[in-house]
């Protein structure tokens, strides 16, 4: 089993139990044991599921401005989360294959595994909202159509990058591509960095 084979289906499972209740305020359940990588995966993409959502209530028009300005802190901390889980996602990377004899002609990858895991996390969001779109029966033919095409480009760059991530762990495991992780450093979260908050004191 690859490893776009394992995290794939935890990371539908995660949203087909959100949607369950559909609802931003409740409680993750993670089916997963603690300290395995599918607890965390189920995790991330729980994260990610929440925050689909809110984005979407944020755009509301009619929303309060009181509102709005809760749910952006929501995101702000959800994005801070999410960071967090990529990097632990890495960690685990990272002791995986510390043993490994890195070849002397070995590259370096334009983005970590976990990185790259994020981005088919948000990709199964999308699957999964689009095909919401293409089965709406309130929606007309044409609308549902445009959606059936878009779900087609998504679901192959689902098969691409699956493949991409699976190739770039058998690099790593391989020797043939090494592993530099770079913590984020968010500065705009950071009181010592963010010049509106050290202003403050």
């Amino acid at each position: 089993m690859t490893f776009t084979q394992l995290c794939y289906p935890v990371f539908e499972k995660a949203i087909e139990d959100f949607h369950l209740l559909d609802d931003v305020d409740q409680d993750i359940n993670n089916p997963y044991e603690r300290g395995t990588i599918e607890y965390d995966l189920y995790v991330k993409n729980w994260i990610d599921t929440v925050q689909w959502h809110l984005e979407d209530i944020i755009r509301d028009p009619h929303i309060d401005p009181a509102d709005a300005l809760v749910i952006k802190r929501r995101i702000d901390k959800s994005n801070q989360d999410r960071t967090d889980l990529v990097e632990r996602i890495d960690s685990y990377f990272l002791s995986l294959y510390d043993t490994v004899k890195v070849l002397p002609d070995a590259t370096i990858n334009t983005e970590s595994p976990a990185w790259a895991v994020d981005r088919l996390s948000i990709l199964a969001l999308k699957i999964y909202h689009m095909k919401e779109q293409v089965e709406r029966p309130d929606a007309t033919d044409e609308h549902r159509q445009k959606c059936e095409q878009k779900l087609k480009v998504l679901m192959e760059q689902q098969k691409d990058l699956s493949t991409a991530i699976d190739q770039l762990i058998d690099d790593i495991a391989a020797g043939r591509k090494y592993m530099k992780v770079y913590k984020q450093m968010k500065m705009y979260n950071d009181p010592s960095t963010n010049p509106v908050l050290y202003g403050k004191k």
